[in-house]
């Protein structure tokens, strides 16, 4: 490739482009040019993918109104596309495209994908009746899907590329500043991470709409989409500085061919009179050379120990589904913030960079200067150990949480709870239970019933009353009225009315109105956020009051308006209020105690098991046993949805213990067999078949020697006995 621009900076000799095929680059501080725009590439695109993914379970939950176990299902189905399609990406890259050109044609997918997501999401547009309801789901629902299936081929397909192509922009002398490189690559990775997952949530809270206000998911998928097309526009702006390396060939691609053909070799030399193998790998030696087949049988030894590791996986990424959702039920005020539901899991990246130096120069040298050994198979045991005890603490924080829960009914259940709106106490019998009631007062505790029950109130006639089953109901001793039949959404707080005023009132909260309420009558329910909330309480003439009340996370509330009330300045005084559900008690800080635990549990697998295979793995099949990590990955993320879909447990702490429980199973899997694990040096290895090579080539120029003598004293034979059988001929 010829030079596009030229600078005083580069000091290449024609003879080592020509020996590199690299040609002349600009520099800053001795760093290619080029990889400021790669550098800046990964920050906007790891922005773009972590800020979609941190509201993801939440627009499945609240948007497109799947239940838990269903948003649970399709998050982790997409995660689990996103780490397998890196091997397609490549495949591509190294067999056909070429780096820049599958990260470019990918990005233009992957920014697809992103913008239908945030059309997707716009719910205006199928919005008909103007009541906030999209008319069409499954139209949303597909555009979902259809965005989250490119994302996952664009982000995987270029997850293996960009950092390899970052690193051909350096040359041989430039080490330094290739490894340098790297740890800034990371950085940039975790900075946009850490950014989108604070950022977006933010956005997603906003109110926004043509029609109504409500959630804004097409501003928290929008703006990752922005973002992946400023990734986009950067990465090919800096198109005439790279280094582009032509496709050379997958050896992802070799290794599984010469693995088919020692299994195809030997199914056709199955006979007992064919002598057997060292390894069954050897079976491949008719084709493929022998540092090929000892390189294979390297990578599939460090393989063979990958098979339990995805049960790690399938625990650590429920910190964007579950735990996420364990979150929307916990109050997530810390006083001088607070903190959306999907903003936790910015807990993860920060430890991490609390973590990672406090055990590489605290904790590692303590355990040495003990004298243990703490090989790296024994800190990936620990890690799973690690993220097994985090889901313990997960399930012990859900059982705290659901104790504070309402019992709310079964489909074969109903329940009432009663408001009094008579002018004195009455005494009420309903069913088996029995009880008084003052004016304006109502029932703390609901009461179930399996069947139709007897109502009493004071010595009057009884009446017999038939509720739907699976609903909660208030019977106000005038009118009976439905109440919620769980938390609501988001954190929000459900409020509603009830006007025992004698005349019409209208009130507001905010932008948010519960209408007119006619008088002895319950207005429908409004979502009023967490926080102070002001009502306007307004009647026909004009006359006005107002009241604040604080709110907090998940609670609901009947307001009743007396037959007493003034519309004057202290109104509030006069306004009752019945607690329908109580308000989140469990503080989302009790989630930092599991967050911590899976973070070092991350920290000592996922680190150490990199360098660990990286250790054990020849020169050459780096990206081989990459790949394989990246597949434990989304073997785990399989496992989550299997386990979502097919685990009846009633109750969510019981799916937290199961979950550690076949961790740690796996975890002493993993340990015997790290026992019996025999630590190899690949670079001898090597080095002692490239020793070999001459040797083994002397003996093949030997056998050929041989062969040819052969060949050729069988020819003069042949020809000798035909000359003597044409001579007997003529005489």
């Amino acid at each position: 490739m010829k030079d596009s621009q030229s600078h005083s900076c580069c000091s290449f000799s024609a003879d080592k482009e020509k020996k590199t095929g690299k040609k002349k680059s600009v520099t800053i501080f001795g760093y290619p040019l080029s990889i400021f725009f790669i550098v800046v590439n990964e920050f906007c695109e790891r922005f773009s993918y972590y800020g979609m993914r941190a509201v993801l379970v939440l627009y499945f939950k609240y948007f497109l109104k799947w239940d838990d176990d269903f948003s649970t299902t399709i998050y982790h189905t997409f995660v689990a596309l996103c780490y397998l399609s890196p091997i397609l990406g490549a495949i591509i890259a190294d067999s056909w495209l070429g780096k820049f050109k599958t990260i470019v044609y990918l990005s233009i997918v992957y920014t697809a994908g992103q913008v239908i997501m945030a059309v997707g999401a716009i719910n205006d547009i199928t919005d008909g009746n103007k009541d906030g309801t999209p008319d069409n789901m499954t139209f949303h629902i597909a555009l979902s899907m259809v965005g989250l299936l490119l994302i996952a081929l664009g982000t995987g397909g270029i997850k293996p590329c960009v950092a390899a192509f970052g690193g051909d922009q350096f040359n041989e002398d430039q080490e330094k500043q290739r490894s340098t490189f790297f740890s800034i690559f990371y950085l940039s990775i975790n900075a946009g991470s850490l950014l989108s997952t604070i950022i977006t949530p933010i956005l997603r809270a906003q109110k926004c709409g043509i029609h109504t206000q409500q959630q804004c998911y097409p501003l928290a998928f929008g703006v990752p989409a922005a973002l992946m097309v400023v990734s986009l526009i950067v990465f090919i702006v800096g198109s005439g500085m790279y280094n582009k390396t032509a496709p050379s060939g997958n050896i992802m691609v070799k290794v599984c061919k010469c693995i088919f053909f020692a299994i195809m070799n030997r199914f056709h030399n199955r006979s007992s009179q064919i002598p057997k193998r060292e390894h069954w790998l050897d079976w491949a030696e008719e084709k493929y050379d022998k540092l090929l087949i000892a390189q294979v049988k390297m990578v599939l030894k460090v393989l063979f120990l990958y098979i339990p590791l995805p049960m790690f996986w399938a625990l650590f990424d429920q910190q964007g589904s579950r735990w996420t959702l364990q979150a929307t039920t916990m109050d997530g005020n810390f006083g001088l913030m607070v903190i959306q539901p999907d903003q936790m899991q910015t807990v993860n990246p920060i430890l991490i960079l609390i973590m990672v130096p406090v055990m590489d120069f605290i904790i590692y040298p303590l355990i040495s200067k003990c004298k243990l050994n703490f090989t790296p198979l024994r800190k990936i045991t620990v890690g799973m150990f690690l993220a097994g005890l985090a889901f313990v603490a997960a399930a012990l924080v859900q059982l705290q949480i659901d104790a504070t829960l309402p019992d709310f009914p079964s489909s074969t259940e109903q329940q009432a709870k009663f408001i009094n709106m008579v002018n004195r106490s009455i005494d009420i019998t309903a069913g088996k239970y029995a009880f008084q009631l003052q004016t304006l007062q109502g029932n703390e505790e609901y009461y179930t019933y399996n069947l139709p029950f007897d109502l009493t109130i004071d010595s009057g006639p009884t009446e017999t009353i038939r509720l739907p089953g699976g609903t909660r109901n208030t019977i106000v001793i005038v009118e009976e009225f439905g109440d919620v039949v769980a938390k609501p959404e988001e954190g929000a707080n459900a409020i509603r009315f009830f006007n025992g005023f004698g005349m019409t009132l209208n009130i507001t909260v905010g932008e948010e109105g519960f209408g007119n309420i006619v008088s002895k009558n319950m207005s429908t329910y409004v979502d009023v956020p967490q926080g102070t909330a002001e009502f306007v309480i307004k009647n026909a003439a004009g006359s006005t009051c107002a009241f604040k009340r604080e709110f907090g996370f998940g609670s609901s509330y009947t307001f009743i308006i007396p037959p007493t009330f003034i519309l004057e300045e202290n109104c509030e005084e006069h306004i009752k209020e019945v607690e329908d559900i109580k308000a989140n008690s469990i503080h989302m800080a009790w989630q930092i105690p599991q967050y911590f635990l899976m973070t070092s549990g991350e920290v000592v697998f996922s680190v150490t098991g990199l360098e660990f295979s990286y250790s054990q793995a020849p020169s050459n099949m780096k990206a081989v046993l990459q790949a394989g990590w990246l597949l434990t990955v989304a073997v785990g993320n399989i496992i989550v949805l299997i386990v979502a879909e097919a685990a009846t447990l009633p109750d969510q702490w019981a799916e937290y213990v199961l979950f550690a429980a076949l961790l740690v199973l796996v975890c002493i899997i993993f340990a015997i067999m790290a026992y019996f694990y025999t630590y190899i040096d690949p670079v001898q290895i090597e080095a002692d078949f490239a020793n070999l090579e001459p040797e083994d080539e002397k003996k093949k120029n030997l056998e050929m020697t041989k062969k040819d003598m052969v060949e050729n004293h069988d020819e003069k034979k042949r020809r000798s006995s035909n000359e003597g059988k044409i001579v007997q001929t003529n005489f």
